[in-house]
């Protein structure tokens, strides 16, 4: 291989386009992987080309090609930036909502999840699991600005709604279950829904 010019060592020629040398140098790669030398000479061949490239480009003998000229023609707009609609609220607004990370609407949604379960499937525990729901809900929350009072606050706003909106919806719905083989009476409900305003509350606002 050494006896050859960088150009024959890579299989290529002159007239090769830029991603006919770069794949010829791949296969090369590939051909000889775990011989050290020969992927030396490989690497040398290949930055020797380009460099004779760059030589013949810069003399007006290789015609660049729009897409190496012009990459901004390319290039895909910059998104629009996000909208950040916290700054054009109110302040009592943005004292209020929160923009969660992902680790903070994961791990109450877990919980929610788990305790919909244990009503669904456990009936009898529903007193239990709005202990535990309430529990976790202002644990979330006060962790969040230690606001002891706050977190209370919306602890009891989110219980109360939920059990409200849950009673009034399974109203609403209440026919849809008639065939399902679990039983979904109107406490299962609400407190179902009761756990998913909980998780609201807890991961969006603080």
């Amino acid at each position: 291989m050494t006896e050859q010019n960088p150009y024959e060592q890579l299989g290529v020629t002159e007239s090769s386009s830029f991603e006919d040398i770069q794949a010829a140098k791949s296969r090369l790669r590939a051909q000889y992987e775990g011989n050290d030398e020969q992927l030396r000479k490989i690497d040398i061949a290949y930055d020797a080309v380009l460099m004779d490239r760059l030589r013949l480009r810069q003399e007006g003998k290789i015609k660049v090609p729009d897409r190496i000229r012009f990459p901004e023609k390319l290039a895909e707009p910059p998104a629009s930036p996000a909208i950040n609609l916290s700054k054009n609220s109110p302040a009592w607004v943005q004292s209020l909502v929160d923009t969660p990370s992902r680790a903070d609407i994961l791990r109450p949604l877990g919980v929610a999840t788990g305790l919909s379960a244990l009503v669904i499937f456990a009936p009898t525990a529903i007193q239990i699991a709005l202990i535990a729901g309430v529990g976790s809900t202002f644990y979330f929350l006060y962790r969040k600005e230690r606001k002891l009072g706050r977190a209370v606050l919306l602890t009891f706003v989110g219980l109360l709604l939920g059990l409200l909106l849950g009673s009034f919806v399974f109203g609403l719905v209440a026919g849809l279950f008639a065939n399902l083989p679990i039983e979904i009476g109107i406490n299962t409900f609400a407190s179902v829904l009761t756990f998913l305003i909980l998780w609201l509350v807890s991961s969006f606002l603080r």
